[in-house]
């Protein structure tokens, strides 16, 4: 008498469109992200080709191809030359000071005990990212103004009647404020990002570590930056991606005439050629450098990150 068995029934292996269809509203999450790369990223690309032409905006099929000139008229100008100088000054400030920030901020919130307390610490970080910079402005105003301003009044309140220097229209302190003022606009979405990395983590490294006598010092050198070094070196090559991007929305809204041979970056730089000055050519020409030099710094910082960690590169 024999014995028949039946083979194993395997699983038919789906493919990617029929995961598409089981899980369609997942992927419909992602339209209104898309259509905004597609209308505002890639659509824009075709109009690249007016940094290399004499653009004419009145018939543009006859504008003539003149190759480099505009950048090399771009380089030429001093505007340009002192909005790339106060850009680059801007968004390294920016970068050195507000990237460590959140890693501090998220290892500090994820040693609080009380749940309550925890959340009320995260929801307070947070919650400057949803201010825009038009009220962020108002609120400075408010604050740094030297004849009625909140540091006035505590000014008046202890005593003090001497004159306080206006922040604001200071080229000496107005990027300190820029810097810091977005550092304390941004830090919390960075904070909640390191402590999602942070609850990951496995807390029986730390239960063998605490047996084998090593202190919360060694637990965080050891232990936890190791464990989140990737998501810190890919929020790190996001950073640098944004150098040659110093913020144009922020500085647009709180500049004034007298803080603009410090505050005028490339992006007020082709505002006010293109738009105001109507020289769409240039503009464009600025507008590409930009982008350019982005690139190529995305590029160096992943290659680098590739040799440090595998893991953690994005090509």
């Amino acid at each position: 008498m024999s014995i028949q068995t039946r083979p194993l029934a395997v699983p038919k292996k789906r493919g990617i469109f029929s995961y598409m269809r089981s899980e369609y509203m997942l992927y419909l999450l992602m339209v209104p992200g898309l259509l905004y790369f597609l209308v505002f990223k890639y659509i824009p690309m075709y109009g690249v080709s007016i940094a290399f032409q004499n653009y004419n905006i009145f018939n543009p099929d006859n504008s003539t191809w003149v190759g480099f000139d505009n950048f090399s008229k771009l380089i030429s100008q001093i505007g340009f030359q002192r909005a790339l100088y106060n850009n680059i000054v801007i968004s390294l400030q920016k970068l050195v000071i507000g990237f460590p920030i959140p890693i501090i901020l998220s290892l500090m919130i994820n040693e609080v005990n009380s749940r309550n307390c925890k959340k009320f610490i995260q929801t307070s970080v947070i919650l400057p990212n949803f201010v825009s910079w038009v009220v962020i402005n108002g609120l400075m105003y408010a604050l740094f103004s030297p004849s009625m301003g909140g540091i006035r009044e505590i000014a008046n309140f202890i005593g003090y009647t001497g004159q306080l220097p206006n922040l604001l229209t200071d080229v000496d302190s107005f990027q300190s404020v820029i810097v810091w003022s977005h550092v304390w606009k941004n830090a919390g979405m960075g904070t909640i990002v390191y402590l999602a990395a942070l609850m990951g983590i496995d807390d029986q490294l730390y239960e063998a570590a605490s047996i084998d006598g090593a202190g919360k010092w060694r637990q965080l050198i050891h232990i936890t930056l190791p464990c989140i070094k990737s998501t810190i070196i890919v929020l790190l090559m996001f950073r640098v991606g944004e150098v040659m991007y110093a913020g144009f929305d922020q500085i647009f809204a709180i500049t004034n005439p007298m803080v603009n041979p410090v505050a005028d970056i490339i992006d007020t730089f082709v505002y006010r050629v293109g738009l105001q000055n109507k020289q769409f050519a240039l503009a464009t020409a600025a507008g590409l450098f930009q982008s350019v030099i982005g690139l190529v710094l995305v590029i160096i910082t992943n290659a680098i990150a590739k040799k440090t960690d595998p893991d953690s590169s994005m090509i």
